[in-house]
């Protein structure tokens, strides 16, 4: 995939019933196809979809029961669109069968550290997501704490990135997520926010997944408020500080914030 002048943005399509955000509207195939034209016509690059949640406290879902939510929906948007497709999995056997029927990333937010999920995503030829997280869903949000976060989660890459390329993954086809709110206290989700040019060195691009998270909520003072202005907020700040691939679940509001930055950025409308 080609990276743009200005972000590509990637929407969020949640098949599971437990998502934070979407958890059980998008359950039936057919709803989760009309959800997928809507983001298509409202200018998404990327459609990520994920059969398990990855909430704090969630709990892992069987292999089968992935494979049954993900695969009908990936073939069912794949028979009719050529939009580019992700497929949010830590799961080497949904790794493979989706790389058979036309997905183009694979965005893992543990970072192919599941066994098997290295010899899969190699074999698959396709590009990886590797996202931080200190812990797992159940537990990483008890407490959680760094010496130095930016130096720990560049180490947590660099040695994921290693791993990768004696898999036979090479770092031209590797992205990276600093991983907002998993295992990261406000704090840490704001310094990340502001600091993401310190992941430039490590040479990959920045993908960034800030969308409805309660930081935004506390950030606006109201955890049971929209999300969507501060969500958007943050996107182009993420944005301005280096990230190169925005995960949001407002793909209309968040592409037109976009647009209007990068009118500002050009001094007119070429390119848009």
């Amino acid at each position: 995939m080609q990276l743009n002048k200005r972000p590509l943005v990637m929407g969020i399509l949640n098949v599971t019933p437990d998502s934070f955000a979407d958890g059980g509207r998008y359950l039936a195939p057919s709803q989760a196809v009309e959800r997928a034209r809507q983001m298509v016509h409202d200018g998404v690059d990327i459609i990520d979809i994920g059969g398990e949640s990855t909430r704090p406290g969630a709990a892992t879902v069987s292999v089968s029961e992935e494979l049954r939510r993900v695969i009908p929906v990936i073939e069912a948007i794949r028979s009719e669109s050529a939009i580019p497709i992700s497929v949010d999995t830590s799961t080497p056997e949904v790794m493979r069968e989706a790389a058979t029927i036309g997905i183009d990333l694979i965005n893992d937010v543990r970072a192919l550290t599941r066994a098997g999920a290295l010899a899969a995503a190699a074999a698959t030829g396709l590009p990886v997501c590797l996202m931080h997280m200190q812990g797992d869903p159940k537990t990483m949000q008890r407490n959680p704490t760094y010496d130095d976060l930016l130096v720990e989660i560049c180490r947590f890459f660099e040695a994921r990135m290693l791993a990768c390329e004696a898999a036979g993954i090479p770092r031209s086809k590797l992205l990276l997520d600093p991983g907002f709110g998993f295992g990261k206290t406000v704090e840490h989700n704001l310094q990340l926010i502001n600091r993401l040019d310190n992941f430039k060195d490590l040479g990959c691009p920045i993908l960034v997944g800030l969308s409805r998270k309660s930081t935004i909520g506390q950030a606006i003072g109201n955890l049971t408020a929209d999300r969507m202005a501060g969500s958007i907020a943050g996107a182009v700040v993420a944005f301005l500080n280096g990230a190169s691939i925005l995960r949001v679940h407002d793909v209309a509001e968040t592409v037109q914030a976009l647009q209007v930055v990068m009118a500002v950025q050009n001094e007119g409308l070429k390119g848009l």
